[in-house]
């Protein structure tokens, strides 16, 4: 019996607790020591509880580059099919691309994120849905610190003269003002390309010269 003054430990897999381990590192206060994830997730939806994320493709950057060998993509067993979304990423119901299984597939995205910022457009939306899928298999929500490409390309506007700013700006605006490829537009790796590009220019734009300017 576990003696009543002592409180138990969570049970969580050991993969959980090495993902916590990188949070006891301070992350460098230069920009171009840290290293950024940028993410994009395809799924089923936009419903936290009813929907499930088919995809998950990430690239790291580190010092302005994006390192392409260092890209992470998997495809995720699916439980929930939605025929309507389907015909945005293209992901069929019965795809021969080969899939984990949901739990698997957070454990890769955790050893690859480790503790660093993660990065991408509309980002609190594949930051939910992952929270979404680690309470599922009874784990808690990500400990990573997030930047938004939306947010951060505003404030570039913010600095300039322009006088009409719309509210919202997609992916595609950001593309289309960066003259960025859009060839592999509706991919999570694909997209994640092209999110990682506009950071890298919105950042020489903004001209940040310490982490905590991106983080405010």
């Amino acid at each position: 019996m576990w003696p009543f003054f002592k409180k138990k430990p969570l049970e969580f897999p050991d993969f959980w607790w090495e993902y916590e381990e990188h949070f006891k590192e301070k992350l460098p206060e230069s920009i171009h020591e840290n290293t950024f994830v940028v993410l994009d997730t395809e799924t089923t939806g936009f419903s936290l509880t009813k929907d499930r994320m088919l995809c998950i493709g990430a690239l790291k950057l580190r010092d302005n580059t994006i390192v392409v060998k260092e890209s992470f993509e998997v495809y995720i067993q699916q439980e929930h099919y939605d025929s309507e979304s389907a015909e945005i990423h293209g992901i069929l119901k019965h795809s021969k691309k080969s899939t984990i299984s949901e739990l698997e597939a957070l454990k890769q995205f955790l050893e690859y994120a480790k503790n660093h910022i993660l990065v991408g457009h509309h980002v609190i939306f594949d930051v939910n849905m992952m929270n979404a899928a680690l309470k599922r298999n009874g784990l808690p929500k990500l400990k990573n610190k997030t930047l938004d490409t939306e947010s951060l390309y505003i404030r570039t506007l913010l600095m300039s003269s322009v006088v009409q700013k719309k509210e919202r700006y997609a992916l595609d605006d950001l593309a289309k003002k960066f003259s960025i490829s859009r060839k592999d537009r509706h991919t999570a790796l694909g997209d994640a390309f092209i999110t990682a590009i506009a950071f890298l220019r919105t950042i020489e734009k903004l001209k940040p010269q310490k982490i905590k300017d991106l983080l405010r």
